[in-house]
């Protein structure tokens, strides 16, 4: 008859003892560990490990990812509309600074031409802003920002970067009006650069034209040449660009030839001019010394006759009106003498 044995211990407990069980795995793992360091033994196993446990890594990780996806999403899109709106508002912004500092460098250029034309013109200058145009189209005429309060004065000259500009008509407390070169009614005296000739510029109302009317068929011009101011009337300071010439027709039946020419002034474009405190220079006439002498008892000559004259013509008007006065004395006695017979005939 067969017995059971009374033993109560676990069927996994038997066997080694728990410390020789740990001595034998610790060596089995500083064996691998060795050889995995030194001959990459175990790198396939560990490559398809990887590859087997993958799929359970990525159905671990899944809800976390999600999670973490529909949490990021709903920030980054609010964070996506808040960078997008500061983003378009620094743009606009760098935009419209963008635009201002365009304006700026052309201004800065227009400044800089405009300051080194006028540099070649000795005396006090200023620039001026043009307010407004003349609506009528035949008058070319333009308000600017200077006025007497700036020092500036009747036939002023204005100029631009490129010739002359016209000259100031009228003048106010704080602004002042300028009349074209082009204009009908303003004409400039001026030189051909060329051969010297000297005539004078007519506005014809048109901006791009002006007419030279005194010129004679024989008279020494053609087309390209430049004219630049004379000087003549003390206005416009001499040698200054004013137009070139651009048509000339000569017809023999005529005196006059027809000549024009386009003023080099942006009279259409100009936002800024250049206002010119220009004073003409005084030519005194020349006295010879030895002459001095001589001019000086011409004058005293000259007084002592007037001296002469006029104690003649008081002695002739004395003696006239003692000859009148004497006469008019006869002639009363004369006349009572007569009346008296007259008044006894009854």
């Amino acid at each position: 008859m067969a017995t059971f044995s009374s033993d109560t211990r676990p069927i996994i407990g038997r066997g080694p003892s728990l410390v020789a069980r740990f001595i034998l795995l610790a060596a089995a793992s500083i064996g691998l560990m060795v050889a995995d360091h030194r001959y990459d033994y175990l790198n396939h196993v560990r490559q398809v490990v990887s590859t087997g446990v993958y799929p359970i890594q990525w159905l671990v990780d899944a809800p976390f990812r999600v999670s973490r996806w529909a949490t990021e999403g709903v920030v980054d899109r609010d964070q996506l509309r808040v960078e997008n709106t500061r983003l378009a508002t620094q743009l606009r912004d760098a935009k419209i600074d963008l635009q201002r500092l365009a304006a700026l460098t052309e201004e800065n250029r227009r400044l800089r031409e405009l300051g080194d034309a006028a540099s070649v013109v000795s005396g006090r200058r200023a620039i001026a802003q043009i307010m407004s145009v003349d609506l009528d189209p035949l008058r070319h005429r333009v308000l600017l920002n200077k006025g007497q309060s700036d020092g500036v004065f009747k036939g002023q000259p204005v100029l631009d970067a490129q010739g002359i500009f016209g000259q100031i008509t009228q003048v106010g407390r704080y602004t002042s009006q300028a009349i074209m070169i082009s204009d009908p009614e303003h004409s400039i005296p001026v030189r051909v650069n060329r051969s010297g000739l000297r005539t004078i510029a007519e506005g014809t109302g048109n901006l791009g034209k002006l007419n030279l009317p005194f010129l004679t068929g024989e008279a020494d011009v053609k087309v390209g040449d430049l004219l630049i101011a004379s000087g003549l009337g003390g206005v416009f300071p001499p040698g200054y660009p004013v137009a070139e010439i651009s048509r000339v027709e000569r017809n023999p039946a005529d005196t006059f030839a027809t000549v024009e020419a386009k003023p080099l002034a942006r009279l259409d474009r100009d936002y800024e001019v250049v206002l010119l405190w220009y004073k003409a220079p005084v030519v005194e006439p020349a006295i010879d010394k030895a002459a001095q002498p001589a001019a000086a008892s011409s004058s005293h000559a000259a007084r002592a006759a007037r001296s002469s004259a006029s104690s003649s013509s008081f002695s002739v008007s004395s003696s006239v009106a003692n000859a009148a006065s004497s006469s008019a004395a006869s002639a009363a006695t004369s006349s009572s003498s007569v009346a008296k017979p007259t008044a006894a005939t009854p």
